[in-house]
């Protein structure tokens, strides 16, 4: 009777469950001193136009082919100034380590955010 029915009505609605998309690993908790950073195989020094001392730690995903920074434990970067413009679909790269400066572009959804330099 009953029981059965039930029984397989669960199994069709599980089959159907989509898996979880792959989250990438998360970014590490970037390290405020000198000692943490090192020892998170960092590296520790003046950082941009200001010469601050801050730390940047290398991703373990880097250079790794991407379309969304979703892919990647940080950005993931367009570096050549050429690929960034226009509004044709692009791949990047996942971004090499923590360092927020330099030039590039990020790519979001296969598209180019357009071109930012920071220092």
């Amino acid at each position: 009777g009953m029981r059965m029915f039930t029984l397989a009505l669960a199994l069709v609605l599980t089959a159907c469950a989509a898996p979880p998309p792959v989250q990438p690993p998360e970014p590490p908790a970037i390290p405020t001193t000198q000692s943490a950073c090192v020892a998170a195989k960092g590296t520790w020094g003046a950082m941009g136009m200001r010469g601050l001392a801050g730390c940047s730690i290398p991703f373990a995903d880097a250079g790794k082919t991407c379309t969304d920074g979703d892919q990647c434990q940080g950005d993931c970067r367009v570096t050549e100034p050429d690929q960034a413009m226009g509004d044709k679909p692009i791949t990047g790269q996942c971004q090499a380590s923590s360092s927020p400066f330099g030039c590039f572009a990020r790519v979001e959804d296969g598209r180019s955010t357009g071109f930012l330099c920071v220092d």
